[in-house]
């Protein structure tokens, strides 16, 4: 399997054991000039929600293939946390701050997988 794809399942496993939900992929390989490959994008219900997310991902990707992102940022406030593993952004929101950038939308051409949400 591909590296970059194993990471992205990886990514998602992290996500979902924290009831993080809404996940959108948005595939930005075949699109010039992006500045990785894949967007992993979801939410929490809130600042708490979110940080848990982003630690369960972060732990999930170390425990498993060993790899440590080059940032992570927005852990301060928690309204939008983002992760970076190079060819690989996870982008973890609220509900409102999610609604307010849309960044799934900022690139037409990507193509974007939406995930069912885990009950």
């Amino acid at each position: 399997m591909d590296k970059t794809k194993n990471l992205v399942e990886l990514i998602t496993k992290g996500i979902q054991d924290k009831k993080g939900h809404g996940i959108v992929i948005a595939d930005l390989s075949e699109i010039d000039g992006t500045i990785c490959r894949y967007f992993v994008i979801c939410q929490g219900n809130s600042t708490q929600q979110v940080e848990a997310i982003a630690g369960s991902v972060s732990d999930y990707v170390r425990e498993t293939i060993g790899e440590k992102p080059i940032n992570c940022v927005g852990l301060g406030n928690a309204q939008w946390v983002a992760i970076d593993y190079a060819d690989v952004i996870v982008h973890i929101f609220t509900p409102e701050t999610r609604e307010f950038y849309d960044i799934e939308h900022l690139w037409e051409d990507a193509k974007l997988t939406t995930l069912p949400d885990l009950d």
